[in-house]
């Protein structure tokens, strides 16, 4: 049930995001664009509601249970950045506005990019972690939560592999193309 019902909650988050989008652009309604856009986090309220009321009827605590804390916390920590993203790509094609400024591509800027990157699977990883902790003092059966506990490792791994990702980009930051000119690595940083 719970796995469904994360498959569930991320077609849910794309539903919304196309028809916020469509509602602010392309149907020219930008508030009720806007409620659309604001009504995402109520999907992971319902599987949070979901994972405890599952828990609470007596379902042992498994890899789904882990899994949901995991998407939760992803969309907390990467969530508003990837609507962020997808509206300025929205408001470019459809609304009329500028082009996004892309990431930075080369040197330390790109290394404060990726760091802030990072900073939001930190926040994923915390969130999950937190929710993993609930669970395992709700169950209150250390031989029930074992499952529960690897997930927590299992978030704080992922973060740490992508920590060392980001970390390579201040170690060794990508240099431009030897015949680019900086004139135009700002206008391609800007784009």
């Amino acid at each position: 049930m719970i796995v469904a019902l994360i498959a569930a909650c991320e077609i849910g988050f794309w539903v919304l995001l196309a028809a916020g989008l469509a509602f602010r652009y392309l149907l020219r309604m930008p508030r009720t664009g806007l409620a659309l856009l604001l009504c995402e986090p109520l999907l992971e309220v319902v599987l949070l509601v979901a994972t405890a009321l599952d828990l609470k009827n007596g379902a042992e605590p498994n890899w789904t249970h882990g899994l949901a804390a995991l998407y939760i916390g992803y969309t907390v920590g990467h969530g508003h950045r990837t609507v962020k993203w997808l509206d300025g790509h929205a408001a470019h094609r459809f609304g009329g506005a500028p082009p996004p400024q892309r990431p930075p591509r080369y040197g330390m800027a790109r290394a404060r990019h990726e760091g802030k990157v990072w900073t939001g699977t930190l926040v994923g990883a915390a969130v999950a972690t937190v929710l993993l902790q609930l669970a395992i003092w709700y169950v209150d059966d250390p031989s029930r939560v074992t499952s529960l506990e690897s997930w927590r490792y299992a978030a704080w791994r992922a973060a740490g592999i992508h920590g060392l990702v980001a970390l390579s980009y201040w170690i060794w930051p990508r240099k431009p193309p030897a015949g680019e000119p900086a004139v135009a690595q700002e206008k391609e940083r800007v784009r």
